[in-house]
């Protein structure tokens, strides 16, 4: 795998606490039937607003969502598909929502990048990055003075830590001791520009490090242990208010950076780059431990949620010309 940084530390979680195979496998699965049925669409023009895939980086969200409990809350990126069907946001919403329908997550006006569902925890995504990293510590912040018990995880991508609001938030969520698990999803570039072109040998995890946050990386894309990972830093987080733990988890974009094709004709990386992580691909691996009839059985469960989602952003109507003057900040 590219970009092997040290792990800070080792943990142990006891195998009763491991999540069950066949959730994992249903997540995972799901999410990438869902992102290649967008691809698959998108050419059409019925798909209404720009995508970013998240095509082999389903791990992260599946991983670290499933050790969240539903009161827990998430911000994420304008790669965010994955993360909101991993919080089980509802994928008629979503779909409905990708298609500029009234039936969407926002009624059709926040498109791909823009997904929000408070009912399931999925507080919001956004499309500029790094912006949704102080929205998190602020919420974080709320939920202590209201003495909840509930944390709070923030997705953002290996670009938004050269972001100054990155380590203001940081800071800010060490001092006050928040509940805040931020979880960097390093693809190794930032649209085009590689890691390595735009950051020092410096690893992520040592420079969060220096903070005094708990960091550890995993960087195998392994589900389950991104779920251990996450489990641990929030149970210490609820438990005792230690405040913010720092998750890195490698991934491999598999498509390009917006839209539903590959881009290696471009030159700025090469598929052998990618080859080891379509070998190590989670969905197989996890697949690959189900006896056959249970791998089935949840494969013809999918595509039909799959099928029955987008039959009903299909048929859902566009929003009426007066919701443009609804849901807008308007001086009294």
């Amino acid at each position: 795998m590219q970009g092997g940084q040290n792990r800070i530390r080792e943990i142990v979680v006891p195998d009763s606490s491991k999540p069950h195979l066949e959730t994992l496998y249903r997540q995972l699965y799901r999410i990438r039937r869902v992102e290649e049925e967008v691809a698959r669409v998108y050419p059409t023009d019925c798909i209404k607003s720009p995508v970013h895939l998240s095509i082999g980086q389903e791990a992260a969200s599946v991983g670290v969502c499933e050790a969240l409990q539903p009161d827990d809350r998430v911000f994420g990126t304008y790669r965010g598909h994955a993360l909101y069907m991993a919080k089980r946001g509802d994928l008629k919403k979503m779909v409905a929502e990708l298609y500029g329908k009234d039936t969407g997550c926002t009624r059709g006006k926040g498109g791909s990048m823009h997904l929000i569902e408070p009912s399931a925890g999925l507080m919001g995504t956004s499309a500029v990055v790094g912006t949704t990293i102080p929205h998190a510590v602020g919420f974080a912040q709320a939920l202590r003075m209201q003495k909840s018990r509930a944390v709070v995880a923030v997705f953002f991508g290996d670009g938004a830590m050269e972001e100054g609001v990155f380590h203001e938030s940081l800071s800010f969520a060490v001092l006050k001791k928040l509940p805040v698990l931020f979880v960097c999803e390093n693809n190794f570039y930032a649209i085009h520009a590689p890691l390595s072109h735009r950051q020092t040998p410096i690893g992520m995890c040592e420079r969060v490090a220096v903070h005094g946050v708990p960091a550890v990386c995993v960087d195998d894309g392994d589900v389950e242990r991104i779920y251990q990972e996450a489990r641990l830093a929030i149970t210490r987080m609820r438990e005792s208010g230690e405040g913010p733990w720092f998750l890195e988890c490698h991934a491999y974009r598999w498509r390009e950076h917006v839209g539903p094709n590959e881009d290696f004709h471009a030159g700025y990386r090469t598929r052998d780059e990618m080859q080891p992580w379509l070998d190590s691909d989670p969905v197989v691996r996890i697949g690959a431990r189900l006896d056959d009839a249970v791998r089935k059985r949840i494969g013809a469960e999918v595509e039909a949620e799959v099928a029955e989602a987008f039959a009903f952003a299909e048929a859902s109507p566009f929003p009426y010309p007066d919701e443009l003057y609804t849901d807008v900040y308007k001086e009294a």
